[in-house]
């Protein structure tokens, strides 16, 4: 049999590299044969059951073909109430793989980052009417089994399954977690091993899962772990993948696959942390959420642990908890130290937008030009570096980020929606003949800020539309900064403005000498100036915010 041995891209590059993340396209790296369909377990009685299930839900409720079908995983486990392994793990996970997750709780659990300190256990009866209202009419792709805490509920899913057969069925065997608490006995091992391990597409155990259902055998190498997963294969399921997140002395996290055929050995680098809580959980459910885009086993295998690494590693330092296994953020979203909430126009009022050539003149960095201009009184700043080497600009925006941050000063990238996604800026603005802002509303959520240059009602009214949230109208006067950058004039601006449903900020060759004169046009909804030169084609970036501050205030007095 080969050995086939799979080194895996390292955390740090998987968020910057593939965005939005559930537009990544997997590749089968190192796998040198095509893999079966997924349902090819699946008998030939089983789908026509499924044929026949979704013709009579299609008799009640008329189904539109022209729709285009949304990836669906259910999971049937239990209810974590510390929200770090189990059903919430499993959301947290597939939402974070832009796949809708349904369902089925086995159990409640009274558990926190010390431990397990009670668990209740559903009805079967019960389980049974989750499983077929949510399968008899969500059409459900994947099936991922979690926690099954009893031999009857076990048999409940598996013939709950073959009435309703799904493509592929996902079984995590979540019977000791991470923390060694014990959350299913031996007695429920057989009904397991007979029944609903033939009928999976793929088995995840860890370490301790792998040597329970192979009666106490020790696992304490990589070697263990294939002859695990060979044995564990003969019990059934199609493919093997045992986890080797504990296993003893080694430098790499190393998971084992075994198809029937081959081996692979996945490795990537341990992160240390205590957060690890649920990723087993976020693990399967991530499998599962790829099978349902329609990716083959290996290629949603790999993406998964990726996006468990990447969480892993960006939850290293978050504190929640006072045990000594905290849960993973899922989402990548509780460690910033500032976050801009609801858009504020006010922030329109002193717009600093840099510029690369002119910081290169000057001799500044970019982080030194923006910490200037913020000390100087800019609210809001724009990062408009074209003339930079991406790898350059986002590390540069990163620092950027924490500069305004604490300051409390958004911070926008000019353009580069994936440099704004890998450096979490808090929005973009874009031009006319840029990504439109209703796509980039889409990849960037509904929080993020989205700005957008307009030179006409008919440009404006589109950017409300399409969820921008301030539009930027000019140029007013001539500048340097673009060619060839037609002008609107003072009377083209309050045009603008009065057809506008948005704040407006204007731009174009702005500056200490006429900002009385754009601010005094007497519009409502003009918050403010963005102004390029007037600021960073200066020796000293901190004077000449100062003086244009002052003369906004002077223009606009009950605006901070």
């Amino acid at each position: 049999m080969a050995i086939i041995s799979l080194t895996l891209s390292t955390p740090s590059t998987f968020n910057k590299t593939f965005l939005p993340l559930h537009t990544y396209q997997a590749t089968q790296q190192g796998c040198q044969k095509s893999e079966p369909l997924l349902n090819s377990r699946i008998n030939k009685n089983y789908r026509t059951q499924a044929t026949v299930a979704m013709k009579e839900s299609s008799a009640s409720t008329p189904y539109d073909p022209s729709k285009s079908k949304i990836p669906h995983v259910l999971t049937i486990a239990g209810s974590d109430s510390g929200a770090g392994a189990g059903i919430q793990a499993d959301l947290k996970a597939c939402a974070a793989r832009g796949v809708y997750c349904s369902t089925v709780i086995t159990a409640l659990t009274a558990q926190n980052t010390v431990g397990v300190q009670g668990v209740n256990i559903v009805p079967e009866d019960f389980v049974a009417e989750q499983l077929k209202s949510v399968i008899s009419d969500m059409q459900v792709d994947v099936v991922k089994t979690g926690m099954l805490p009893s031999a009857g509920i076990v048999k409940v899913v598996c013939q709950s399954l073959k009435e309703f057969p799904v493509r592929a069925i996902v079984v995590d065997p979540v019977m000791v977690s991470t923390s060694g608490d014990v959350l299913a006995g031996p007695s429920i091992l057989s009904v397991f091993r007979e029944e609903l391990l033939p009928m999976a597409e793929i088995l995840t155990p860890n370490l301790k899962e792998a040597s329970a259902l192979l009666g106490a055998v020790q696992l304490q190498t990589v070697a263990d772990m294939r002859s695990a997963a060979k044995l564990l294969h003969n019990m059934g399921p199609r493919n093997v993948l045992v986890k080797g997140g504990d296993l003893p002395d080694s430098m790499d996290a190393v998971d084992v696959f075994f198809n029937g055929e081959e081996f692979y050995e996945l490795r990537s680098s341990r992160i240390k942390t205590r957060n690890s809580h649920g990723t087993g959980c976020t693990l399967a459910s991530s499998i599962a959420a790829e099978l349902a885009k329609g990716f083959p086993l290996l290629s949603a295998i790999k993406v998964a642990k990726r996006f468990v690494e990447t969480a892993l590693d960006y939850s290293k330092d978050v504190i929640i908890g006072n045990g000594p296994q905290g849960p993973l953020d899922h989402l990548l979203r509780l460690k910033s130290s500032y976050r801009q909430g609801a858009f504020n126009p006010n922030h329109l009022f002193l717009y600093a937008v840099t510029d690369s050539g002119m910081n290169k003149k000057w001799g500044r960095s970019i982080t030194d030009a923006v910490k200037a201009a913020i000390e100087g009184g800019a609210t809001i700043v724009q990062l408009r570096e074209k003339d930079a080497e991406t790898r350059d600009f986002m590390e540069a925006a990163k620092a950027c980020v924490e500069i305004c941050h604490s300051h409390g000063v958004p911070l926008l990238i000019n353009d580069r929606i994936d440099v704004a996604l890998a450096c979490d800026a808090d929005g973009v603005h874009v031009g006319q003949s840029d990504m439109p802002a209703s796509v980039v509303r889409t990849l960037l959520g509904p929080e993020k800020i989205i700005g957008v240059s307009c030179k006409t009602p008919e440009q404006a009214q589109q950017a409300w539309i399409d969820g921008a949230d301030y539009i930027g109208c000019g140029g007013v006067y001539p500048t340097n900064t673009k060619a060839n950058n037609l002008t609107v004039g003072l009377e083209g601006l309050k045009t603008v403005c009065l057809a506008s449903k948005l704040p407006v900020v204007a731009i174009g060759g702005i500056g200490v000498s006429n900002t009385h004169a754009v601010m005094e046009i007497g519009v409502p909804n003009l918050k403010g100036v963005a102004v390029v030169s007037a600021l960073f084609d200066r020796e000293c970036v901190l004077t000449e915010t100062r003086k244009l501050h002052a003369v906004l205030k002077e223009t606009a007095p009950m605006v901070k």
